[in-house]
């Protein structure tokens, strides 16, 4: 079943990839922060979104499920 949140838990795991599958959109050296080519520091940074991004969609998969659990009076179908 699609819901609002299930559509919200798939576009924080699909996000990262599609960041890191359009490498044309980061494959060059400038702007440098603190000397590291963007390249490096977009991918990098990327880890730190995508952690945060996976965390959320736990999040979100777990308050969903437990709401499926009260609606079905403890059982999840």
């Amino acid at each position: 079943m699609v819901t609002p949140v299930r559509v919200v838990i798939a576009l924080c795991l699909v996000a990262p990839f599609v960041a890191m599958l359009w490498v044309g959109s980061y494959a060059k050296t400038d702007p440098a922060f603190i000397g590291i080519p963007f390249f490096y520091w977009y991918q990098m940074l990327w880890v730190l979104i995508s952690t945060a991004l996976t965390m959320l969609a736990y999040k979100l998969w777990q308050r969903d499920q437990r709401s499926r659990e009260d609606a079905n009076g403890g059982a999840v179908k």
